[in-house]
């Protein structure tokens, strides 16, 4: 009975023993799976840092690239259609480009052409003209708009900035022209009837030049005429005078013979 007790003893501190011993390995394991564990995460980690840094210096250099571009597109160098961003101050003043209008431009907003009250009808959307290949306007501008529209487009930041955010995007080129000159009416039509007035004295001075060409001519073709008739009569008098007095030598000769 008390070998029986004995082994029992022995066998239950055995198994205490290797109880421990398990323990002991369970807890370094765990230790050592958790130093792992956070090793891997501090690299997990630095690597993390590490690809938001590159994304951070790559959307810089695209956010550069992006304001470069914004800039070579800005309003200010968009219309390279234009000749020249200089002008003449007498084209300025024929075109109605003053202070005051610029003045005017200026209190104009976006929502100023956006919102202005345009009827459809008054558009005529639907057989717009196209641009001419020599400018950047519509052609359904007069001769004298077109030219102001150019000069404008150059000269004055705050159209060309509303054109290139508007155009076409929002609205039609026809459009955004239509409602320009109905906005600065005020301001261009007595230029633009100036204009009209000069082209019509032009017109009026070159007809009169031509019915006064036209009238030398008619006159010289008439002296020409009369003096050819002239000639024409001088011949034959000349021709009549001969016959007479080839007439009468003859007669003379025949009267001497006779004698």
């Amino acid at each position: 009975m008390d070998s029986w007790f004995q082994v029992a003893r022995d066998f239950a501190q055995e198994a205490a023993k290797k109880s421990q011993e398990i323990a002991k390995e369970a807890a370094k394991l765990s230790q050592e799976i958790a130093a792992e564990t956070a090793k891997k995460s501090k690299e997990i980690a630095v690597e993390a840092t590490k690809k938001a840094d590159q994304i951070k210096i790559e959307a810089s250099k695209r956010a550069d690239q992006f304001k470069s571009l914004a800039g070579d597109i800005s309003p200010s160098i968009t219309n390279k259609s234009v000749s020249s961003p200089s002008h003449p101050p007498e084209d300025l003043e024929k075109y109605g480009v003053t202070d005051e209008l610029r003045e005017f431009v200026k209190g104009l907003t976006l929502d100023t052409f956006k919102d202005f009250p345009l009827d459809n009808s008054v558009l005529e959307e639907n057989r717009e003209p196209k641009a001419s290949p020599k400018s950047n306007v519509r052609q359904d501008l007069t001769k004298w708009q077109e030219r102001h529209a150019l000069i404008v487009l150059s000269t004055v930041p705050e159209i060309s900035r509303f054109r290139y955010i508007l155009c076409p995007k929002h609205m039609k080129e026809s459009k955004f022209w239509k409602i320009y000159f109905m906005l600065v009416k005020s301001h261009v039509t007595p230029y633009e009837m100036h204009a009209m007035q000069q082209l019509k004295a032009a017109a009026a001075e070159q007809g009169r030049s031509m019915r006064l060409q036209d009238s030398v001519g008619t006159a010289s073709s008439e002296v020409e005429l009369v003096a050819s008739n002239s000639s024409t009569k001088g011949k034959t008098v000349s021709a009549a005078e001969n016959d007479i007095d080839a007439f009468l030598l003859g007669d003379l000769g025949s009267s001497d013979g006779e004698e």
